[in-house]
């Protein structure tokens, strides 16, 4: 079962004068999907903080690992992906219906050039359901309300918030949208996340200065936080073991000593 709630009027929103960071994270992964203004931001930011390209693929790995242990180990049949970004290798649904055909997946975004591509998603397995919707992070209810039409928010839901909440520069504001979305899923769902951070333990210094040249020269304007402040977007949740970690290290394989500055973990609702 595939659907499709895109708007025809996302190409209108579509603006290639300015880089976006959809498009420039498509860069980084190695992504044709961009324009010559998003190649030259982020080959400025990946001069200021070199690590930027390793941060963008173990963001990316990170989803592949949290999505399959959830599905194999831990039963999960649906998932809302929030902020997804555009379509690359082993998206959500991908992973989760190879290894559970029945398996359900709303994706959201509300970028342009995510709509334009939104077809590219809508492949999934006919026993199982892929959607996607364009919607704001800024209005979890909407989304929730939208996404129950593929979803059954009856049963466990992952809620998928990967390099999201960082465009969401109140964090007062930000755990709101957590605790708003995380009320509407049941005991047994599960958040996953990740969040930039210019803790320096994991090597985050160069965040900063990267972080203000983006401000000034891309869209949309971002911020990176705290452990502390990351940690608290999972209160009232139970944290899987390894905690809150380097995306590169969440349950990588023996051996990864890749660290990031970008923080990943998943938690589940009792």
């Amino acid at each position: 079962m595939n659907e499709s709630h895109t708007p025809t009027s996302g190409s209108a929103r579509l603006n290639t004068g300015v880089a976006h960071n959809a498009r420039v994270w498509n860069h980084w992964i190695g992504g044709k999907d961009n324009y010559e203004v998003d190649r030259q931001v982020g080959d400025h930011v990946a001069s200021i903080i070199p690590v930027i390209r390793d941060i963008a693929r173990a963001d990316r790995d990170f989803l592949g690992r949290a999505v399959a242990y959830l599905t194999r180990e831990r039963g999960v049949r649906q998932f809302l992906d929030i902020g997804t970004g555009l379509p690359t290798a082993d998206n959500t649904h991908e992973i989760a219906q190879r290894i559970a055909p029945d398996a359900r997946i709303v994706y959201v975004d509300n970028d342009p050039i995510v709509l334009v591509h939104a077809r590219t998603l809508l492949t999934g397995t006919s026993e199982g359901a892929t959607a996607y919707i364009d919607a704001d992070v800024l209005d979890p209810g909407a989304i929730v309300e939208r996404a129950s039409a593929t979803l059954d928010f009856s049963k466990p839901v992952a809620v998928m918030l990967l390099g999201i909440l960082n465009f969401v520069l109140d964090t007062g504001k930000a755990r709101e949208i957590v605790r708003r979305v995380m009320a509407e899923v049941p005991s047994g769902s599960f958040l996953v996340l990740t969040h930039p951070t210019f803790d320096a333990e994991v090597g985050g210094e160069l965040q900063v200065p990267a972080m203000e040249f983006w401000n000034a020269n891309a869209t949309p304007p971002i911020t990176a936080r705290g452990a502390a402040d990351i940690t608290a977007f999972f209160d009232g949740l139970e944290l899987l073991e390894p905690g809150l970690v380097s995306c590169s290290r969440w349950r990588a394989e023996p051996g990864a000593d890749l660290v990031v500055p970008q923080y990943g973990a998943v938690a589940v609702k009792p």
